[in-house]
């Protein structure tokens, strides 16, 4: 990607979602099924070490709202996330690029008037990466070469 933005992966499977949710809230790290199953039950949920594995090997597919719930509440997100078609996959994901370019120092600060304890919503989010994209468009490369 020659413009250094990350696109969208695509989420379909609840494999996927949990994979990806794993890479991004555990970067660098590889957390077994206990270790995550003792996470959702510290934050007051239920979810079986070996189920957390089975969904990870792509062996449950369908899981009930309880199983989607827990891991809602493992990783810290709207539990609707994983829900076949959802409707919050983009709302989280934009979230997350929010926060890893905050992380990285290509967003140093926001301020919010208003915001209630759910904080930004998914559209102001989006309409700051978007900000953020255009300015990073409009400045020339570091070597001076146009670009492509």
């Amino acid at each position: 990607m020659d413009s250094g933005e990350e696109r969208a992966p695509e989420l379909r499977t609840l494999r996927q979602k949990v994979e990806y949710m794993v890479e991004k809230t555990f970067p660098g790290r590889k957390i077994s099924g206990r270790v995550f199953a003792d996470l959702v039950k510290e934050r007051g949920g239920s979810l079986s070490h070996s189920y957390f594995s089975n969904i990870l090997a792509g062996k449950v597919t369908q899981p009930s709202e309880e199983i989607l719930k827990a891991l809602g509440l493992g990783f810290g997100v709207d539990w609707r996330f994983f829900k076949e078609e959802s409707e919050v996959v983009d709302d989280v994901v934009a979230g997350l690029q929010f926060l890893a370019k905050r992380r990285t120092g290509e967003i140093d600060g926001l301020a919010g008037r208003g915001l209630d304890e759910e904080g930004l919503p998914p559209e102001l989010l989006q309409f700051a990466l978007a900000l953020l994209q255009d300015a990073q468009d409009r400045q020339p490369p570091a070597d001076g070469e146009p670009r492509s």
